[in-house]
């Protein structure tokens, strides 16, 4: 698999004016105060902020194939997501997985995640990803009716995926 540039503006789209872009080490206390504070929002867990941070560090690490994607409006960062890739030895290729999504709370509703979510399909696109795939909390309704409007569906692996190995 190719790797994938943090020195270009993936994405630039408008109304919202939402720039998604791959993270870098600048990002790092931004990503962990994110994943402290979805820790807590979704959880009610404090977590250690010193493991936290040694845990996004490794992402940066130059033999690591994941990455974080920042959403950013007016050069503010508003939202996260990171990407891991999982190999399917069944379709031959990687799904890249969805995980430490979160949008600080005064820019949710406005697009941001949609925005997170469509440039990770067309990098895992052009990376030729086999899907995406993440996990929800069974509860989260207001996720699960956000992740089946941008096209994902429920699997019987109580995940949700899109499979693109058909097309």
């Amino acid at each position: 698999m190719g790797s994938v540039s943090s020195q270009h503006w993936i994405s630039d789209i408008k109304p919202n004016k939402v720039n998604i872009r791959i993270a870098n080490e600048d990002d790092i206390n931004f990503i962990v105060q994110s994943n402290l504070s979805m820790a807590k929002e979704t959880e009610n867990k404090t977590l250690d902020k010193q493991i936290v941070q040694a845990g996004v560090r490794v992402v940066f690490q130059k033999d690591n194939h994941d990455l974080y994607l920042i959403a950013e409006e007016a050069r503010l960062s508003v939202g996260q997501l990171l990407i891991t890739k999982e190999w399917s030895d069944w379709r031959n290729g990687y799904f890249w997985w969805i995980q430490s999504v979160y949008v600080h709370p005064e820019h949710r509703c406005k697009g941001v995640y949609k925005n997170l979510h469509k440039t990770v399909r067309q990098l895992a696109k052009e990376q030729n990803a086999c899907g995406i795939r993440l996990y929800v909390d069974s509860d989260n309704n207001i996720a699960q009716k956000t992740y089946r409007s941008l096209g994902m569906d429920p699997s019987n692996y109580i995940f949700f995926e899109e499979d693109w190995s058909d097309s």
